[in-house]
């Protein structure tokens, strides 16, 4: 199939982008892509790409823009029951951490996930993932962490690896057993710490191996660093024995306090160090010395009420690489849509509309590590694009509360947003 008439291709191109690099779109205006087998074979102008392969079946993106597919690389995606009452609960002045510490946040969920079936987790989840692909998501991050017992962990994991099975859309799996300390060990969080660097860590490297399809990387290893969560030391160990048994590594820090977990996170080779609000100086620093890429989620301070999010400006003045995301969770930011977060970025945090699209794609595909398939258009990756029902990438960003996404294209296959989720155009 060859895509013609693109008023702007947007082609990302390069790989991941740190600091004052931010949004360079590599933009082609009337621009075309050839896609053959599930992979984008040739970019270039319209008028170049129709004369050499005329006899190609076409698709007419005349009036839209192209661009990859979104990825988000931080989701909880996968729980039973609703917050509801909570957020009725913290606009009455409740203080998050307050309602945690009284058997509420993390901890409700947590009951309503350890009693829900797997066809129950299932059938609550696959409406979510129908709306992520329908705004524009082709690839997610998706995190256990609702369990906090091995069993229910065990289980998450297996229903992610079906919903990645179902696709159309991908997902890049995380195993959060410390999400939060189990109710069972809620006055000795050590006990618990070790409970899953000793039980756990060990039993889902097992069963990976085991249960989990040779397609599919190995889950990645996060934590919570976070006062009334994990501090810091058991936040080390619990990723030092990941990281011995194989994992790659992510990590929560810096939501509420400073603990240090994003130098934690650059230290050991993290993909990922996320949320990223009250982050100092010298973590940032630590960031952008490396590899680890600061994944943004404006979604969650927006959802709290909070009025401060990540400080992006000093981050991008460091040379850090930095991705947003949606954190779609019950509790403090149940969204689908990763244009919300890319609205939010350009109002909180001040990113222009092209850093926020990049930060979004390509550096948020790094944030995964899956930047080699996916997040830009480019010869060889995988045929994830979009095609939105305007002709100027500004629109996003600038517009929010409404969908932009006409057509999503996954692994090649054209799919009309207005026709259905598993309906061809």
């Amino acid at each position: 199939m060859l895509i013609h008439s693109a008023p702007q291709l947007l082609t990302i191109p390069g790989g991941p982008q740190r600091g004052r690099d931010l949004g360079e779109l590599g933009i082609i205006e009337n621009g075309a892509l050839l896609i053959r087998e599930e992979k984008i074979i040739e970019v270039g102008s319209t008028p170049e790409l129709r004369e050499k392969y005329p006899d190609e079946p076409t698709l007419d993106a005349s009036g839209s823009v192209v661009m990859p597919g979104f990825i988000d690389p931080h989701t909880h995606l996968l729980w039973g029951g609703d917050r509801a009452r909570e957020f009725e609960m913290r606009l009455e002045g409740a203080h998050y951490l307050d309602i945690l510490k009284a058997g509420g946040g993390i901890i409700s969920t947590v009951r309503d996930t350890r009693t829900a079936s797997l066809e129950s987790l299932l059938a609550q989840t696959r409406p979510r993932l129908m709306r992520m692909f329908a705004t524009g998501t082709t690839t997610a991050e998706a995190k256990t962490g609702y369990g906090l017992q091995t069993a229910t962990e065990l289980r998450m994991l297996k229903a992610l690896l079906a919903l990645d099975n179902e696709g159309p859309i991908e997902l890049a799996i995380t195993f959060l057993g410390a999400h939060a300390i189990a109710p069972e060990y809620k006055d000795n969080p050590q006990g618990y710490t070790e409970h899953i660097v000793n039980e756990m860590l060990p039993i889902v490297h097992d069963w990976w191996d085991t249960h989990a399809p040779r397609r599919q990387r190995m889950p990645f290893v996060d934590v919570f660093c976070e006062t009334g969560a994990f501090d810091l030391a058991q936040s080390r160990q619990i990723l030092e024995k990941a990281a011995a048994l194989g994992f790659p590594l992510k990590i929560h820090a810096d939501e509420f306090d400073n603990l240090g977990g994003a130098s934690l996170a650059a230290e050991l080779g993290a993909a990922s160090a996320d949320h990223l609000v009250v982050t100092s100086d010298e973590d940032i620093a630590a960031l952008a010395n490396s590899e680890t890429v600061a994944v943004s989620l404006p979604c969650t301070p927006f959802g709290l009420a909070h009025c401060d999010y990540t400080p992006a400006q000093k981050m991008l003045d460091a040379g850090v690489i930095l991705a947003i995301a949606t954190d779609c969770n019950p509790g403090t930011a149940w969204t689908e849509s990763m244009q919300f977060p890319i609205a939010l970025a350009c109002r909180a945090m001040k990113l222009t509309p092209a850093q926020a699209i990049v930060a979004a794609t390509i550096n948020a595909a790094y944030a995964i590590r899956r930047e080699d398939r996916v997040g830009s258009i480019e010869v060889g990756k995988q045929a994830d694009l979009l095609l939105l029902s305007v002709a100027d990438y500004r629109q996003l960003g600038y517009r929010f509360g409404t969908n932009l996404v006409k057509k999503v294209i996954k692994r090649g296959r054209v799919y009309s947003v207005d026709v259905g989720y598993y309906q061809t155009a």
